[in-house]
């Protein structure tokens, strides 16, 4: 390497990756807090936030946290604010990105806090498609979960149930479907594919109720994507948004002739096109250098490792589910 060599010559490998955590919120602070939460005081660690609080103690009310994420520095968004608590000090705040301060005090209960939750999280329900019923993560859906535990039996803002504003389905890569139906713009799978995985592949496009997933290569579709199929986004997706094809339908309750894809009615399906695990950037890469290195995370399976054993989970699940018996409603 010559010795008048600079920094411009050797661009930093995120150089071209929008980040998924520009606008997060600064949060916590240096030394340990001790917070007060519905009565019972709980000491966190430094850094951590009101929520890191909450959910240390037994409180009055549940408080979810959709757009959360607490491992893998994913995170705080504090965008769904479905964690609102009041504190003595600031009053209404959401909780996850709120710096848990020593001598705060919590109230989960306050009835301003707890309307404040039930109505944002019934405006996420009002953007949702909400046909669970034929989702793969009918179940094992964060926000159904939080719309069970909040009792909700119909959101107060309706819900998206006209077929001709649904987004069609982007079946087209062979290991990652996209359904922006579902979708509650929690930011998690673009943080965990440029912060994490750092291969800047997703961001945020649009503003306002155009807001949607999108690639920052400008493409069209998840095949036309530089996706390197790792999986990450599915893993963080709180929603039925991001699947893993092959287990994409899961849990979908089977009725007869009513299914994920004609429950919307339309969708994007590949082109057939050939197109490996790995981009052909990706893949030459790889030959050049230690797989160890060559960009991907060295612990991180990609999806095609795992697409038999995947293939094999979503066979049993349908099989287990109770009552089914070989496509018959019962």
């Amino acid at each position: 390497m010559s010795s008048d060599h600079t920094h411009d010559e050797a661009p930093p490998l995120t150089e071209e990756i929008a980040p998924g955590t520009a606008a997060d919120p600064a949060v916590g602070g240096p030394d340990r807090a001790t917070v007060t939460v519905d009565g019972t005081s709980v000491t966190v660690e430094p850094g951590a936030t009101l929520l890191d609080a909450v959910e240390a103690v037994e409180t009055d009310d549940y408080v979810p946290a959709l757009c959360s994420y607490d491992r893998q520095e994913i995170g705080p968004r504090s965008e769904c604010r479905t964690c609102m608590v009041e504190t003595d000090a600031d009053g209404i705040v959401p909780a996850c990105s709120h710096p848990a301060e020593d001598g705060a005090t919590v109230s989960t209960d306050a009835e301003a806090a707890a309307e404040a939750r039930d109505v944002n999280l019934d405006l996420v329900l009002s953007n949702h498609n909400l046909r669970c019923t034929t989702c793969g993560k009918n179940g094992r859906c964060e926000l159904q979960d939080a719309a069970i535990e909040q009792e909700v039996e119909e959101p107060r803002y309706g819900v998206l149930d006209d077929r001709d504003e649904y987004e069609p389905i982007d079946d087209t890569s062979s290991f990652i479907q996209i359904d922006r139906n579902k979708c509650i713009l929690c930011n998690r799978c673009v943080e965990a594919c440029n912060d994490v995985q750092v291969e800047g592949v997703l961001r945020m496009e649009g503003s306002g109720q155009d807001t949607r997933i999108g690639f920052q290569s400008d493409a069209e579709t998840m095949e036309d994507s530089t996706c390197v199929s790792c999986g990450h986004c599915a893993t963080v997706c709180p929603t039925g948004s991001l699947v893993e094809n092959g287990i994409e339908d899961a849990t979908t309750i089977p009725l007869p002739g009513f299914t994920q894809k004609n429950s919307i009615g339309k969708a994007i399906e590949s082109s057939g096109k050939s197109k490996g695990p790995m981009t052909p950037k990706k893949r030459a890469t790889e030959h050049e250098s230690d797989p160890a290195t060559n960009g991907s995370a060295p612990n991180t399976p990609t999806i095609a490792d795992r697409a038999s054993d995947d293939e094999s989970n979503a066979e049993d699940a349908t099989d287990d589910w109770a009552g089914f018996d070989g496509g018959e409603w019962p």
